[in-house]
């Protein structure tokens, strides 16, 4: 079997690198092909890797706290640009510390995401979940 291919990048204004690198790193060791577009990175950007490198999932992440400005619309986005059954993945600090987890969680679902990830959640979490969607 093939490797499944994963966009990663942190979406927006936000230039936080090391947890990309990081995320990077730990997707590659679990086996999977990471396709690492970086920081300070529009939507449009991780849906042409997606395109150009046939992916299978997108994991963006988030952690200065506009993320959900950042990411309106990016399923449609998705759909719009052929990419209508790719996993899409988001984590970091994506909505208010003063909000409950389960309000922000149900946004972003709404917004079209198949898993959302609070603060300080392990990635190991995350690539359980990958290998759990891409059923291996």
């Amino acid at each position: 079997m093939a490797k499944k291919k994963i966009v990663i990048g942190v979406i927006g204004s936000d230039c936080h690198t090391v947890g990309n690198k990081i995320i990077h790193n730990k997707l590659e060791e679990s086996g999977f092909d990471v396709v690492n577009i970086g920081a300070l990175s529009p939507q449009i950007d991780f849906i042409n890797a997606a395109l150009e490198t046939n992916s299978d999932a997108i994991i963006v992440s988030s952690i200065y706290g506009y993320g959900e400005l950042d990411c309106q619309g990016i399923r449609e986005k998705c759909n719009e640009y052929g990419l209508k059954d790719i996993l899409l993945y988001i984590g970091g600090n994506i909505g208010s510390s003063n909000e409950k987890w389960e309000n922000t969680e149900k946004r972003f679902k709404e917004m079209g995401f198949d898993r959302i990830y609070k603060p300080g959640t392990p990635i190991e979490e995350t690539i359980i979940d990958l290998k759990k969607d891409f059923k291996i």
